[in-house]
């Protein structure tokens, strides 16, 4: 990013705006809500923690913006499972949640696929990974309403979120393809090479964000 202040300080908005994501989603001021709350909130730490322990590793420094890019890992690993595990489950997702982003954000380069917001190395890893791992920490004692997973007692809940996770990277995949198409007929998908060098900024709409 251009500005790493202003990443941070979207990044606390986002943060901040979770708890009602996740915690609203109870949609009662209850139990289920608070724990909601506390664990989105441990996941996210965690993940920020684990992504920043993962550049100290591999790049000798951990950063403000992997900080804010491991919150973010953590917040969408969390959201699957957040009314159903308890605050050490949340440990380990958010841990591991940041882990699996940032190897996630490493493979991009190695590929060369084109994600500059690392769509597919946060929320499309880190939500894979929060579906399949509500199928593993998921506990009736955390929402009765619900069903134990795998380290609770029933591996079936496992596989049902494995075949669930399947079938939406599935029905994602062709309605995306679809709609890029038609895009791609209509106006088009990509810009000639000159126009991405000079910027979107000036070859869409003349005018510059910045005047350096």
């Amino acid at each position: 990013p251009h500005n790493v202040p202003m990443t941070i300080t979207g990044a606390a908005i986002l943060w901040f705006g979770w708890f009602g994501f996740n915690a609203g989603s109870a949609l009662a001021c209850n139990g289920l809500a608070a724990n909601a709350f506390v664990v989105t909130h441990i996941a996210s730490a965690m993940a920020a923690l684990s992504w920043m322990f993962m550049e100290w590793w591999h790049r000798g420094k951990p950063t403000t913006l992997g900080a804010a890019s491991g919150a973010v890992a953590g917040l969408v690993a969390i959201t699957p499972g957040s009314g159903f595990v308890g605050p050490v489950s949340a440990i380990i997702i958010g841990a591991l949640g940041g882990v699996i982003c940032y190897g996630g954000v490493l493979l991009k380069s190695r590929l060369g696929y084109d994600d500059s917001l690392d769509v597919v190395g946060i929320h499309g890893l880190g939500g894979t990974w929060g579906a399949l791992a509500t199928g593993l920490f998921a506990s009736t004692k955390i929402n009765p309403d619900g069903a134990n997973g795998l380290f609770f007692g029933n591996p079936g809940q496992l596989w049902i979120q494995f075949v669930s996770v399947v079938a939406t990277m599935v029905f994602a995949f062709i309605m995306t393809l679809i709609i890029l198409k038609i895009i791609d007929a209509l106006i088009g998908l990509r810009v000639s090479e000159e126009e991405e060098v000079k910027g979107l900024d000036i070859s869409l709409h003349n005018e510059a964000g910045y005047s350096l």
